[in-house]
């Protein structure tokens, strides 16, 4: 296995991608020279570009450096991406993110989240968590911090928190000493096949747990007993019987105030500013790390009260305080996530009229989940679809955004373009307004590219 002191010069293909970002900027910080390839110009490449982390957006094997020790790729490529090929067929050292996360984390104390959803949000919080009361430690996030415009942050204390991704079984080269579970839930179809055998997996996966470290699992995993760890604790937003809940849950101006009580222990007053009733939940899971690592009470109440949230994490594109319209925006692309993104904007705007739109992620997701979706979106008021975002997937015959339109109940549903949705948002926002107690929540939701709409969808909601 390469060294990390060996590698003077590495290369990303798919540099873009935001776990691959996070550890080009780990080699970065650290005075590698840095480099990669992504298909198109997003936020995030040109924020790498102005750290000074080159990006090529050609696939042109002229163009890549020889001189690499190293070069990293997403399994999202193609097998046929020219620079990949090159790469393999004269002997440089190939290897996926996880085999470099491995390589990161083999000497450190390491927190890892995993789970279908929630792991981003956990993991984010538990390394703010970590940096704000200055215990300290090296990020690895899925998504980009609010508090620091970033997806990895650098410690001098060799601790590591990770997001422990189980697609393609990459948590497997993992070793926690802490490991968090979110949820089990059916995912990834096209990878395991079966529900099953995506639940061996995440099994599997506490397997790696270092002999006296701890789970902290969401209460009510249908397997439970089977996952293994020397300490085990159980975790929800309000059920009694795990062994961390909350109690005294409030909503005051928009934030969330509760306590936290485990066993031999209560952190009172704490006060959550994110909206999102998963994210409290979220957030009791981080500060159970943070118990565990015996991070003082009054540092854990300041950094959660500081926490300003995820992009693209209920993240508001237009606030509460700024009109009657409500802006949200996430990343919901699987049925649970979207039930609590709903959920949680319910509980925060319980009279506002609910516009959502969501963008499917992946031909097989929605082909294997299309009830899921169907069911949870039915919770909104008003749907409005948009074709299926491919990634990294062909189409597949007869499975469209309509297989999830025909399966809801709702009344006020329909698919749109991109170009259709920006002329009507205006529109559709307004009738909303109008009709509506407080005023319109209007939320965009999907992993896809749905985002690069929120700049043009919010001057045309603000001119209305």
């Amino acid at each position: 296995m390469i060294q990390l002191n060996d590698i003077k010069a590495v290369y990303f293909i798919g540099v873009g991608g935001i776990g691959m970002s996070a550890i080009a900027r780990f080699f970065h910080e650290k005075g590698v020279k840095v480099s990669g390839y992504d298909k198109t110009v997003t936020p995030l490449t040109s924020q790498l570009e102005s750290e000074g982390i080159e990006v090529l957006y050609k696939d042109e094997v002229e163009m890549i450096p020889k001189d690499v020790q190293l070069v990293v790729y997403t399994p999202a490529i193609p097998k046929d991406h020219q620079g990949y090929q090159y790469y393999l067929q004269n002997g440089y050292s190939v290897v996926k993110r996880s085999d470099v996360l491995q390589i990161i984390t083999q000497s450190s104390l390491n927190i890892c989240v995993a789970g279908t959803h929630g792991k981003t949000t956990i993991s984010t919080i538990t390394g703010h968590l970590l940096r704000h009361s200055g215990f300290g430690c090296n990020a690895f996030l899925g998504g980009i911090a609010v508090n620091y415009n970033s997806n990895f942050w650098a410690s001098e204390n060799n601790v590591c928190v990770v997001e422990a991704d189980e697609y393609d079984r990459s948590f497997h080269k993992l070793s926690p000493d802490i490991a968090v579970i979110t949820a089990m839930d059916a995912d990834h179809l096209d990878i395991y096949g079966t529900a099953e055998a995506m639940e061996e997996a995440f099994i599997e996966f506490t397997g790696k747990i270092k002999p006296g470290g701890w789970l902290i699992s969401k209460h009510g995993l249908k397997r439970k007993n089977d996952l293994i760890a020397d300490h085990h604790i159980t975790y929800h937003l309000n059920d009694r019987h795990a062994d961390v809940h909350t109690t005294n849950l409030q909503v005051k101006n928009g934030a969330y105030l509760f306590d936290v009580l485990m066993k031999d222990w209560i952190l009172k007053d704490v006060q959550l500013n994110i909206g999102g009733l998963h994210n409290i939940e979220n957030a009791i899971a981080a500060i159970a790390v943070a118990h565990i690592l015996k991070i003082e009470d009054e540092k854990i109440r300041m950094a959660v009260a500081d926490f300003k949230g995820v992009k693209r994490r209920f993240e508001y594109v237009i606030a509460p305080a700024d009109g009657e319209i409500v802006f949200v925006d996430d990343y919901a692309h699987h049925p649970e996530e979207l039930k609590a993104l709903i959920t949680g904007a319910r509980s925060l705007f319980p009279d506002r009229k609910m516009i959502l739109v969501f963008q499917p992620h992946l031909f097989t997701r929605t082909r294997d989940l299309a009830d899921g979706f169907a069911e949870s979106l039915d919770m909104a008021d008003e749907v409005l679809l948009l074709p299926i975002y491919p990634a990294r997937e062909l189409p597949i015959e007869a499975v469209s955004s309509e297989l999830i339109l025909d399966k809801m109940k709702l009344t006020k549903k329909r698919i749109v373009t991109k170009e259709e949705l920006l002329n009507e948002v205006n529109g559709i926002v307004g009738e909303a307004t109008n009709n509506s107690i407080e005023g319109a929540l209007f939320i965009t939701a999907g992993a896809g590219d749905i985002d690069a709409l929120l700049p043009e969808l919010k001057k045309k909601i603000e001119q209305k």
